[in-house]
């Protein structure tokens, strides 16, 4: 219903026709449609770290771990439906705090892991990089940029374009020529 309505429209009633569940019983876990929100919100934010933390403590390479989560942070496609509900959830978080909370904490814990595989690669002398939280901070503000253009299909942007950009500037953050980066457009 979120995904269909947005998270700013869509109502308890609707939740609970779409689960066929009373919108009492709704409301025995959730006080308020916020906290409803707010819970949905965490627990994919939580999931997706999740999936991400897996990735960076995996045991590939910290340049394999770094462009897997690469292809992982990009929409898989421009219906992606993760990332149409997270273009959502910045709208209105900036109107509602319940909402801007989860995401300030969902965007924290996706550049510390970006942040600790640079780290990462550093220790282990794959990267050079002397701030790996300003480069975590920069490509994430990069992905977010050209993702949001790539799902608004603006300017023709590609997934492969979309993930060749993620490549190159990753290279660039950590002191790597282009080409220490698959070649090919992963799925």
């Amino acid at each position: 219903m979120v995904l269909e309505r947005g998270l700013a429209s869509t109502r308890v009633a609707d939740i609970a026709k779409a689960t066929n569940v009373s919108g009492g019983l709704i409301h025995y876990h959730f006080a308020t449609k916020d906290d409803l929100i707010t819970e949905m919100l965490r627990s994919t934010s939580e999931a997706e770290i999740q999936r991400l933390r897996e990735i960076a403590d995996g045991p590939e390479s910290a340049v394999e771990r770094l462009d897997h989560i690469l292809r992982v942070c990009i929409p898989a496609s421009r219906d992606d439906q993760g990332w149409i509900l997270w273009l959502d959830a910045w709208a209105v978080g900036m109107r509602e705090e319940h909402v801007r909370t989860i995401l300030l904490q969902f965007e924290g814990a996706w550049i510390d892991v970006l942040r600790d595989v640079i780290a990462h690669g550093v220790a282990l002398g794959e990267f050079v990089c002397d701030d790996p939280q300003g480069a975590a901070e920069r490509l994430d503000g990069m992905l977010d940029g050209l993702a949001i253009r790539y799902t608004l299909d603006a300017g023709n942007m590609s997934r492969a374009r979309l993930l060749e950009h993620a490549r190159v500037a990753a290279a660039r953050e950590v002191g790597l020529e282009r080409s220490a980066f698959p070649a090919e457009a992963a799925p």
